[in-house]
């Protein structure tokens, strides 16, 4: 599968266009997303994963009003994760990224999990990055299947139903953002 997918934000003016290829248990993706809170900003991101969907590396770089700001995210085979070279042991156990804002990083859990027909809930650790400052945390989910395509998503407080297609990408994040379009180039 590959498309190329724009999404919108429905809580405030923000937008994402990703190209997205997904090859048996792989994924890779390169996006440009746009927003305007704090304040206006560019972020441009590659994302790859490892077998079984688990991140790899990606590759992120935020223009706004500061300036332009890098960040290099790696994953190795044995689960160790730097951010630009530097060692992040408070993300063991982490097998994806959560980009804020993109609808993208929410398709690699929910396809290793098998959750788009249903299942168990699963508790994820994944290497959340902030925009548009890059800042890397470790932000603790709750992915929960609901059937037909949705899941339930909770982190802290926070809690919204996801809708997928059959690929696994993001069709509507309820009350956050919604796919404007997604087609095979």
């Amino acid at each position: 599968m590959e498309r190329l997918a724009v999404w919108r934000g429905l809580d405030e003016w923000r937008a994402e266009v990703a190209h997205v290829r997904i090859e048996d248990d792989r994924l890779t993706a390169t996006g440009t997303q746009l927003g305007l809170t704090p304040e206006p900003y560019r972020v441009d991101y590659s994302l790859t994963t490892a077998p079984a969907f688990i991140t790899e590396t990606v590759e992120l770089s935020a223009l706004r009003s500061g300036g332009l700001r890098r960040l290099r995210l790696e994953r190795t085979p044995d689960g160790l994760w730097t951010a630009d070279d530097r060692p992040l042991p408070e993300l063991d156990g982490a097998l994806d990224t959560d980009l804020h804002n993109s609808p993208v990083f929410n398709t690699m859990p929910v396809l290793r999990h098998s959750m788009l027909g249903g299942g168990e809930a699963r508790d994820l650790v994944t290497a959340f990055v902030t925009v548009p400052d890059l800042e890397v945390t470790r932000s603790d989910q709750r992915y929960t299947p609901l059937g037909n395509g949705s899941v339930n998503y909770r982190s802290g407080d926070y809690t919204a139903d996801i809708h997928f297609d059959d690929d696994g990408l993001v069709t509507l994040y309820e009350d956050y953002l919604e796919l404007l379009r997604g087609q095979t180039p």
